[in-house]
């Protein structure tokens, strides 16, 4: 291990920045023509995107077959190939970024390495069909920065995702990584640090919305001869990638994060709890903290001082309710992962009975930012009483499907409309879910609520983790309210009534209604039941899990309405409920439709309209696939 000093820290960290220091103008520098690259002037880095999702696209490949190219062409030491983290354009992926003209390439392909380097890099001219076009004025834009997905994002728990390789340390520290911890350890104190943290307004981004600084403080407090740092990286919100993106493209910071974290409340071992389905974070983990340990920044006396601090990985096997702190403690414990009751809290006995700080990776991405541009910087963005930005998962029936991170305090409609370009195919807009299988449904009359803590929550929603789905007029809310409500029966404990009988009782109600053979009692059984749920459930899953129920009912009463008197489905999403017809004035008499139908339920002579038996009719959808008239039609 490497015994570095705090004056070392500095020698590398303007060293790397120099390294460092191409990309750092080009990303502050406004994009215009192209610059005419030529490699015998100026370095070229090209940063490929190497988040999941890029990397299940074939991004891996992208990196080597630009690396190929460059060795061909014997330019290798002037031209370097960079995967990153997570640009957060995921509906554009993969993604590569051209430095230093910033050109952002979109949709590549392993085949177009070649015309990359050869018509860019060397050619000094811009692959145009490769580079994004704006759905509003149908022209080309060459620089992410005139993007409209990127124009009212600010990134501060993604200040590092596609921009540093994630699996080098000397790119962290040219970016002012370890600078806090280096001076918190050196000539700050450890109420130092949670002043800072306390005064910037820093809310967990885990769902709860705890103030940090007074988390850390209660854990300060306590007297004890051992204490823990624990980051919650069980992600299990169903369309989440938040905290697993952050991990990926910037696993220094939540190293750094805590070890300051332990530094402050007088713990000396961190300890991650992440999902073992997670396999690229888990690896950019372990580098991290390999790396961290060869440069003396983890382990034994940091820095030379007497602080000692190290992390260690545990897994866990996927069980939603683990994202509740004291389920996840029981799990790393070894013990059947359920939630307990409150007191005592984490912060006086949590892991093996110690003082244990919990955070989520998001919360811990923000610390080091704040100790380095400090508290008053961090509390001047956002709302009163929210403070800084929140990162989402943008998905579901949206152009600009990806990971966004904006002020608190941004609306509904920025986000949905601006940054996600709006809904796909024209379709109008219906609702989005926040907050995961514990939030709520938002419709239309929500969409200019600026988006906070408190907002959400007296919307009927909740902030939750970050997951954000957004819905068109095609969803039927009865049955995404039956989704959610599946997903948490599914991945409830059990260790408590309310949530274990009560959630199965409310999915049972559901399926009647969806299958037409609800009634109008059943919309006031929903109600009640979900109150009582809410109102006596053990821990958050459960109190929260009657929320998208709730807020369908109050938001879109007029469709569950529909399903129990009428035994319609407005949407037309509910098999039971559909009902298949031919149309005679499109029907040609092919027979198409009637060879294909399994169930024997078409019948008609050639070249004559065909007709469909309701009560033989299984739903099956077959008639429509096969029809070339679109005569098939659905009621």
């Amino acid at each position: 291990m490497k015994s570095i000093t705090v004056s070392d820290l500095e020698l590398l960290r303007r060293k790397a920045g120099q390294e460092l220091d191409l990309r750092e103008r080009s990303d502050t520098l406004a994009g215009g023509a192209c610059c005419g690259l030529s490699v015998g002037t100026e370095k070229i880095q090209l940063l490929v995107c190497g988040g999941t999702g890029c990397k299940a696209s074939s991004g891996a490949l992208i990196a080597e077959r630009l690396e190929e190219k460059i060795c061909k062409e014997g330019i290798s030491a002037r031209v370097e190939v960079i995967t990153t983290g997570c640009f957060g354009f995921c509906e554009k992926g993969p993604v590569v970024k051209v430095i230093p003209d910033n050109t952002f390439y979109v949709h590549v392909t392993p085949d177009d390495a070649d015309e990359i380097i050869g018509v860019h890099v060397m050619g000094g001219r811009r692959v145009e069909r490769l580079l994004y076009v704006d759905p509003r004025t149908g022209h080309t834009v060459s620089d992410s920065k005139h993007i409209e997905f990127y124009r009212k994002q600010m990134r501060i728990a993604l200040r590092n995702c596609g921009f540093i390789d994630p699996e080098r340390i000397e790119e962290y520290i040219a970016r002012d990584g370890y600078r806090p911890l280096a001076h918190a350890l050196t000539e700050g104190s450890p109420e130092e640090v949670i002043d800072v943290v306390k005064r910037s307004g820093l809310r967990g981004r885990g769902g709860g919305g705890f103030p940090t600084g007074l988390k850390w403080e209660l854990t300060a407090r306590q007297r004890a001869g051992r204490k823990y740092v624990v980051c919650n990286a069980d992600e299990g919100d169903p369309g989440a990638f938040m905290d697993r993106s952050i991990m990926e493209g910037d696993p220094h910071s939540i190293v750094e994060a805590m070890a300051l974290c332990g530094y402050a409340i007088g713990a000396s071992e961190g300890l991650v709890y992440i999902r073992a389905e997670y396999p690229l974070a888990i690896r950019h983990l372990r580098v991290a903290i390999a790396q961290a340990r060869e440069y003396g920044l983890l382990g034994e006396h940091i820095l030379g001082t007497d602080f000692s601090f190290d992390i260690s990985i545990r897994y866990g096997a996927g069980a939603f309710v683990c994202g509740e702190e004291t389920a996840l403690i029981h799990s790393m414990e070894g013990k059947r992962g359920e939630p307990t009751l409150k007191p005592p809290y984490p912060a006086e006995a949590g892991y093996r009975g110690m003082p244990t700080n919990v955070n989520n990776v998001e919360t811990l991405a923000n610390v080091p930012a704040i100790l380095n541009r400090g508290a008053e910087w961090f509390a001047g963005i956002g709302t009163e009483r929210s403070k800084g930005t929140k990162v989402f998962a943008l998905a579901g029936k949206i152009n600009n499907v990806g990971l966004i991170e904006v002020p608190m305090g941004t609306t509904l409609r920025e986000v949905i409309f601006d940054i996600g370009g709006g809904i796909k195919n024209g379709k109008k807009f219906k609702a989005v879910q926040t907050g995961g299988p514990s939030g709520g449904c938002l419709t239309e009359k929500h969409l200019d609520i600026p988006i906070d803590f408190d907002n959400l929550l007296a919307a009927g929603s909740m902030m939750g983790s970050g997951g954000m789905i957004v819905m068109d007029e095609d969803d039927c809310m009865v049955s995404v309210a039956r989704f959610y409500l599946d997903f948490t029966v599914e991945e409830s404990c059990g260790k408590c009534t309310p949530c274990r009988i009560g959630n199965k009782r409310l999915l049972e109600i559901l399926n009647r209604i969806t299958e037409g053979k609800g009634n109008l009692d059943d919309l006031k059984m929903l109600e009640t039941l979900g109150k009582v749920i809410k109102d006596t459930a053990l821990c958050g899953l459960g109190q929260t899990s009657p929320n998208p129920v709730l807020s369908t009912l109050e938001n879109f009463r007029d469709e569950y309405v529909a399903h129990v008197t009428r035994k319609v489905c407005p949407a037309k999403q509910c098999k039971a409920l559909l009902t298949y017809a031919v149309n005679p004035m499109k029907c040609m008499g092919c027979g198409l439709c009637a060879k294909n139908c399994p169930a024997g339920a078409i019948v008609g002579t050639v070249r004559k309209p065909h007709v469909i038996h309701p009560e033989k009719c299984i739903r099956c959808g077959m008639c429509i696939s096969r029809c070339k008239f679109d005569a098939i039609v659905i009621c």
